[in-house]
């Protein structure tokens, strides 16, 4: 791409004092801007389903304005007007937020140019209220999440074994991340939740960066809990590389944290994928244990079904026990979400007072009906 001559031009598509002056023919005096504030907005084209939040940094004031001259200087600009960086596909925008003098003038080699960026992170931070009573079953898990719990309250007395690293693993819905709260809840301790996806930035470094930020909050608050779900996302075996696109950076970022290169006593790292046998060696290596987290059994979907119909507004006139055996491939969530919630609402619709046995019926059709069409096909009897 070739660079813009230095003659004078306007950022703004709409007609300013400028354009009328140079249309009446007048001589134009153009003052020179001693300061133009920049904030990152984004690209004018963005692909559909990508929700993740623009985010743009430098880790070089000098440098970005170095930059910045090279390619606006000679612009005319006010506040509002779009700066367009040709650099970068498919040209990342900038919005003008603030400019010295407030009237607008002309970028030159004397004008302070800074970013304004807004900090985002990819992290949740929460001390949630989930007791291990919210979750059913999986006894394994609450076995290593009591030994986790005594290293979150004493972490020097494990010295180097010192549970950190532990991998939870299961169909969609099974309680993954409902344990991970219980056990922040429990010990009282915040836990930071992230999905894979939201490690992965725009531009090259930004996913390491993400993963040491997350890492360097969670070492400001220890004793705590980092939670990353859907970890198969940037954790792909190396075999799929032209599934699992270039994450290398973020992976070696990942790596080198949890290896324990910097001092992380008091923190547990938390893993979660639907599909272990997935995971690159070299990521799966550096869990310690890993838990599965399965289908709930007849038992365990009544006692799920029990608690959550206690908490509906509606008073709920089924055998549960019935329900719980024709659910089978249902998990948790599917029986909170896809048959307690929904029968609730269509109570609701309907105005009844109770939720009784022909509504979760007709709820409960639609949902199998639903379930085999994303792909649980051939587990019900």
């Amino acid at each position: 791409m070739t660079r813009k001559n230095h003659k004078l031009r306007h950022a703004s598509t709409s007609t300013s004092e400028l354009d009328k002056a140079r249309a009446s023919g007048k001589k134009i005096s153009i003052p020179s801007l001693k300061l133009v504030v920049l904030k990152p907005i984004g690209y004018p084209l963005r692909s559909i389903g990508d929700e993740r939040p623009i985010s743009i940094t430098t880790d070089n004031i000098k440098l970005f304005e170095a930059y910045a001259k090279e390619q606006w200087s000679g612009f005319y600009v006010k506040e509002g007007d779009f700066l367009f960086d040709q650099f970068m596909y498919p040209d990342f925008a900038f919005e003008v937020v603030k400019v010295s003098p407030r009237g607008g003038g002309r970028i030159s080699n004397k004008t302070e140019i800074r970013l304004k960026v807004d900090t985002l992170s990819p992290v949740v931070r929460e001390i949630p209220k989930v007791k291990f009573s919210d979750v059913i079953g999986h006894e394994k898990a609450k076995n290593k999440c009591k030994i986790i719990q005594k290293y979150l309250k004493y972490p020097e007395k494990f010295g180097e074994w010192a549970p950190k690293n532990i991998l939870f693993y299961g169909p969609p819905g099974t309680g993954k991340t409902m344990m991970a709260k219980a056990l922040a809840s429990e010990t009282n301790v915040p836990i930071f939740l992230t999905r894979a996806t939201d490690l992965i930035g725009l531009h090259v470094g930004d996913g390491a960066r993400r993963v040491h930020q997350l890492f360097g909050e969670a070492r400001e608050s220890a004793p705590c809990i980092i939670f990353i779900d859907e970890l198969d996302a940037i954790g792909l075996d190396r075999r799929y590389q032209s599934i699992r696109g270039d994450v290398s950076e973020i992976v070696n970022a990942l790596l080198s944290e949890m290896d324990g290169l910097n001092p992380n006593l008091g923190i547990v790292t938390i893993g979660a994928t639907n599909a272990p046998e997935l995971l690159d060696p070299a990521i799966r290596n550096r869990f310690e244990e890993e838990i599965e987290f399965p289908l709930p059994t007849k038992e365990e979907r009544f006692e799920i079904l029990k608690l959550y119909a206690k908490r509906l507004p509606l008073p709920v006139k089924v055998n549960l026990w019935k329900i719980a055996e024709e659910t089978e491939g249902f998990s948790g969530r599917d029986l909170r979400e896809k048959i307690l919630k929904n029968a609730l609402h269509m109570a609701i619709l309907k105005n009844r007072r109770i939720i009784d046995e022909k509504i979760l019926r007709e709820v409960l059709t639609f949902a199998r009906k639903q379930l085999k069409m994303d792909g649980w096909t051939g587990m019900f009897l």
